[in-house]
């Protein structure tokens, strides 16, 4: 197994991208720390993983708030003695006109993604420094998503931000063998692209159309499309890996 004896946090992984993320890198013998916002959520995934033979503790935390992230990442350290990975999945999206877009709109697509993968970040690398070691990816998404559809500068903003974040990061971090990286998808089949098809009176089977049309691999991702290149920045196979965005979208 390509994490056998490895601590990992995946946060936002009640659903999606996040959950395809834990039950991958648990069925390669991590010890996965299910992190949401939804305690529901987090307890279910880490439920289906340890019924896999995996190992999971479920987590649940705001991780805009450091004041909630801060222990969180003290008790996961007291219960593992060590953290490997950190894998930053939580984010939103809603495409809003530009003319339409309120400041509290705004603050909501830069904080999810920024200020949350900024504090998980600075909470765990304090012990990726002391053991030497660390893998941490951050998830955003191309800019803009969707091949340019209007509505995201927003989010599209904080995907850029993320972008930046993990370069800086890295050449920040890697003195210290930790390794930061970003992984970029879209055209996924998750249940935020299917929201976003609603908010729009599409059908999935429009978006499954509309990606076919567009995509040259002519299919829709999968959550675990995804999963399987968080799998690879977060083994040893990827040691010499940092500083990277890599699009997971079916295309250049």
């Amino acid at each position: 197994m390509r994490l056998a004896n490895k601590v990992a946090m995946v946060t936002g992984a009640g659903r999606g991208i996040g959950r395809a993320v834990a039950m991958r890198l648990a069925e390669e013998g991590a010890k996965v720390v299910v992190s949401d916002i939804e305690a529901s959520f987090a307890e279910s995934v880490a439920q289906r993983i340890k019924e896999a033979g995996g190992q999971a503790v479920a987590m649940a935390v705001n991780v805009t708030d450091g004041n909630e992230v801060e222990p969180l990442v003290e008790q996961v350290a007291e219960r593992f003695g060590e953290i490997h990975i950190l894998v930053n999945n939580a984010g939103s999206r809603k495409d809003i006109p530009f003319h339409s877009l309120t400041e509290d709109q705004w603050d909501e697509a830069m904080v999810v993604q920024t200020k949350g993968s900024f504090n998980c970040a600075r909470a765990v690398q304090k012990y990726m420094v002391r053991q030497n070691y660390g893998k941490i990816v951050n998830l955003s998404a191309p800019v803009p998503a969707s091949l340019g559809e209007k509505g995201q500068t927003g989010y599209a903003t904080a995907s850029s931000a993320i972008w930046g974040f993990t370069r800086a990061l890295a050449l920040e971090l890697g003195c210290h063998n930790i390794n930061v990286n970003c992984v970029a998808p879209d055209f996924v089949d998750t249940m935020m692209t299917r929201e976003i098809a609603k908010r729009k009176g599409l059908y999935l089977s429009d978006v499954e159309k509309f990606t076919i049309a567009q995509v040259p691999l002519r299919r829709m991702g999968t959550p675990d499309d995804v999963a399987n290149v968080v799998l690879f920045l977060v083994s040893d196979e990827a040691s010499f890996v940092s500083g990277q965005v890599i699009y997971v979208k079916g295309g250049p």
